[in-house]
């Protein structure tokens, strides 16, 4: 059995005629990378064409879209930069001071080595509480928003509005689970914005050198609406896998699943 053949069966999520959901697994690009083994070049070695409707990291696991025919290719496509389709992140942190809901709202852009980070210095990001509303510290812990003021974003390079809302979902003695809602799909939004906030997700190699467990980030939902079922609205949901929990001791891996379980992601605009 091929490898493709091995993820095919085994985490195929959703499918039709038109499109094809597999849950990723991590440490796989979804199409070529420098010399990377990719999901479309084994596809393809497997005599199959599949065309990403979007990315998402190599080092980050969870669902992934593609089309099988080219001509649904641009709907889907469309989908994505119409910022129709609803994704929800897991991410566990090694950190704890969440709020319970917050949103980070940060411009992008890239910098040297082709690296993304936000475009403005870290001692000008403010944070807004919850309650009061007064801005604070950019870790300040009741925090409701994070944003950098217009005059401090850099007016020297090209920069990308970009926002991430967030919901605690368990929080232990040392880590935080979180789902994450990318509203704008930015490439490694969500990395770059947890870690500019003083929370960076575990084993993350942008954050932490040479990090010995896997990135702690995990596509976990994404609806879209399908188009060989009418345009018909389609839930797919991965649920992360046992490598997910590692980082966690104990008890607190089963705690953090099972308050995920009870988890009701919240509606959202």
């Amino acid at each position: 059995m091929t490898e493709w053949t091995r993820i095919r069966q085994e985490r195929t999520l959703f499918e039709d005629e038109a499109v094809l959901a597999l849950d990723k697994p991590v440490g796989v690009s979804v199409v070529g990378e420098r010399h990377d083994t990719d999901l479309v070049s084994m596809a393809k070695e497997a005599g199959e064409e599949l065309f990403p409707a979007h990315r998402i990291d190599k080092v980050t696991s969870g669902v992934v879209l593609f089309a099988k025919q080219l001509r649904v290719h641009g709907d889907l496509t469309r989908q994505f930069n119409r910022r129709t389709v609803e994704k929800t992140y897991l991410a566990l942190t090694r950190t704890r001071g969440l709020p319970a809901a917050a949103t980070i709202d940060l411009p992008l852009s890239v910098g040297r080595k082709n690296r993304v980070r936000i475009a403005a210095n870290r001692a000008d990001i403010v944070a807004v509480p919850a309650a009061s509303g007064d801005a604070g510290d950019a870790g300040d812990a009741g925090a409701a928003l994070w944003t950098v003021p217009a005059a401090k974003t850099f007016p020297h390079v090209r920069t990308y509005p970009s926002v991430t809302r967030l919901t605690r979902v368990w929080e232990g003695k040392e880590h935080t689970l979180i789902a994450a809602h990318p509203v704008s799909g930015r490439r490694h939004q969500i990395r770059v914005h947890l870690a500019w906030v003083g929370h960076p997700i575990e084993g993350d190699p942008l954050f932490e050198r040479a990090p010995t467990t896997r990135t702690f980030l995990h596509a976990w939902r994404l609806d879209f609406d399908a188009p060989g079922e009418g345009g018909a609205r389609m839930h797919a949901e991965a649920a992360p896998g046992p490598d997910f929990w590692l980082a966690l001791e104990g008890g607190e891996a089963a705690a953090a699943a099972a308050a995920l379980a009870a988890f009701t992601t919240p509606a959202e605009a």
